[in-house]
């Protein structure tokens, strides 16, 4: 019973640090069949129904969108099957 006090803080520092890890994440993708004027706006659609997706930029003459998410509740799999499945596969870039 005498570790009982002890343990509690140890719970909360451990829940608190993984929260602390947690960031907003930035990674460049490259798309594909980007081809008309309305492609980026479907990318940029497919990417910002994600919740966890704060920010979408399209370059539509690179073919490749920067996209900044939070890193603890998605990731690049994610995103990127986010693009293919509105017809636009890609991959990270680098």
């Amino acid at each position: 019973m005498t570790k009982l006090p002890l343990i509690v803080p140890l719970a909360f520092a451990m829940i608190a640090s993984s929260s602390a890890v947690a960031a907003d994440q930035t990674v460049a993708l490259a798309v594909e069949n980007m081809d008309c004027a309305a492609c980026p706006h479907i990318v940029k659609a497919s990417l910002q129904a994600i919740p966890v997706v704060k920010q979408a930029i399209i370059s539509y003459v690179e073919k490749s969108v920067l996209v900044t998410y939070d890193d603890a509740k998605t990731n690049v799999k994610a995103l990127v099957a986010a693009t293919t499945n509105a017809g636009y596969p890609s991959v990270p870039k680098g």
